[in-house]
């Protein structure tokens, strides 16, 4: 398959991260989708295909003017979006996008996800918002998914499912994993009444503390 022999180390650890995204049951079907920035571009699983069966050689290149590569396989049809991330957020490494259950029904309810608990600050800010509804696979959504992941790194997306991004592929997938077990607390208060929300000034706290949190402190030096 055409390229197929460039970039074989984001290629096996983006195919690791869509097996682990099925494991996780994150991605049901051919939901889902994930991608990893490259010298020129970036490498996204190919469209229809089950995060499972995915080979290092399946995943496509796509270059910065949003050129897939001659001869291989059709990518992801929300290509738009991860391209739109990576333009706009420098720090993104890789991108996750699924269609969790517990992320996807809050979603699916117009729902944003507010600070019920303080974990919420590990997607980088004081809510997991949601991005406007617009058809997959269309400029349309990619703003809109921009637009909410403003000084974040997750939220949802109306009638959707979800999207997470970090600096590596595994950094990306722990964050939609920890996005989802937030969506299921969140929608098992909701069913047994209405959580005690944390204040602006103690999610301030919570997020001057996880600049130093756990390795991230080095990470970023």
């Amino acid at each position: 398959m055409a390229g197929a022999a460039r970039f074989t180390e984001a290629r096996e650890r983006l195919c690791e991260t869509l097996h682990e995204m099925a494991e996780a049951k994150l991605s049901p079907g051919s939901t889902g989708n994930a991608s990893i920035r490259v010298d020129g571009g970036m490498l996204i699983s190919p469209t229809g295909a089950a995060c499972a069966s995915i080979k290092p050689d399946d995943l496509v290149f796509i270059d910065q003017l949003g050129h897939a590569e001659a001869g291989a396989l059709r990518p992801s049809s929300e290509w738009h979006m991860h391209s739109a991330i990576y333009q706009a957020r420098a720090e993104a490494g890789a991108i996750v996008h699924c269609h969790s259950r517990y992320a996807t029904t809050l979603a699916c309810l117009g729902k944003t996800i507010p600070a019920y608990h303080y974990m919420i600050a590990v997607a980088g800010g004081d809510s997991i918002e949601l991005a406007d509804y617009a058809t997959f696979g269309t400029d349309q959504l990619a703003r809109a998914v921009v637009k909410a992941l403003n000084k974040r790194k997750a939220c949802l997306m109306a009638n959707h499912g979800q999207i997470a991004f970090g600096s590596t592929p595994e950094k990306a997938l722990a964050l939609a994993i920890q996005v989802e077990d937030l969506a299921a607390g969140y929608a098992q208060c909701l069913a047994l009444g209405e959580p005690r929300l944390l204040s602006t000034e103690e999610m301030s706290e919570v997020l001057a503390k996880f600049s130093s949190y756990g390795q991230q402190a080095e990470q970023q030096q």
